[in-house]
């Protein structure tokens, strides 16, 4: 039975592309791209002669028979203009259809520019949350962003250049003046990660250009345990002793309520 792949392709470098995502767009009947300009340019560093289809936000609900009707003759590749499709790309509805169908729907996992800017921000990565892009209009982003404004987890967003202005004055007035990651161009000749408060962006980007992914810290629990000296006494005890890092710090952790994070800080500064 035919297959739909979701094939991820590189978020800008792109040596990034896996060795299975090529033999995969080189072996499918059909390609449906997001943009087939810019997937003619990585078949073609890739010598890939698949032939392609477009299948972007304003044709996905026409193009949706055409692919399903392809998929009767043989595999299928969805991919985005980067990174995975389906992740603030089209992709659901395809997806979805073909599932209904029993097509067989598998993934070729490979960038992400979601992963890679939180992987890379310096924020907790254990709990997160994923908005995509913002509401254009002032008022349905302000209202999203109140929406988890108590998220403790921390927040990952999309945004184009015109917009990193409008969007981080949103993200202050509503969540605060916050400390988050702006990583912008990733993978590309002018990546850039910075990292600071929400006002310190504002003032960095006077110029915005290129793709921006933003990782926001959540909510703060005002509640939480402090690191005390006494706590990073024992810490140092433990070290001393020959207690790796992962057994001293899940053991203070539980006893204390101190957070991991801050204890994997303190160990840090002791070495």
């Amino acid at each position: 039975m035919a297959a739909l792949y979701l094939v991820a392709t590189p978020i800008g470098n792109l040596e990034d592309i896996s060795q299975r995502a090529r033999r995969i767009l080189g072996q499918v009947r059909l390609i449906a791209a997001e943009d087939t300009r810019h997937t003619r340019q990585l078949l073609r560093a890739c010598d890939i002669k698949t032939p392609l289809t477009s299948y972007h936000q304003h044709n996905r609900l026409a193009k949706l028979d055409y692919i399903l009707e392809s998929l009767q003759g043989g595999d299928v590749a969805l991919v985005a203009d980067a990174g995975t499709p389906g992740m603030s790309d089209p992709g659901y509805e395809l997806v979805v259809a073909a599932s209904q169908r029993g097509i067989p729907v598998v993934p070729i996992p490979g960038p992400s520019s979601i992963i890679t800017a939180l992987a890379v921000s310096g924020l907790p990565t254990e709990r997160f949350i994923y908005l995509g892009f913002l509401p254009r209009r002032v008022g349905s982003r302000r209202r999203l962003l109140e929406s988890i404004a108590s998220e403790p987890g921390t927040i990952v967003i999309l945004e184009a250049p015109h917009r990193l202005e409008a969007t981080l004055n949103s993200i202050r007035d509503v969540l605060g003046d916050r400390q988050l990651a702006v990583c912008r161009e990733l993978t590309k000749l002018h990546e850039e990660i910075f990292r600071g408060t929400v006002a310190q962006a504002l003032a960095h980007f006077t110029l915005p250009r290129g793709e921006f992914t933003l990782v926001i810290a959540g909510k703060e629990d005002k509640k939480k345990s402090l690191l005390t000296g006494d706590i990073e006494q024992r810490l140092c005890c433990l070290r001393r002793s020959g207690v790796k890092a992962k057994e001293a710090i899940t053991r203070l952790a539980m006893e204390t309520g101190v957070s991991r994070r801050e204890l994997y800080r303190a160990w840090l500064k002791l070495s």
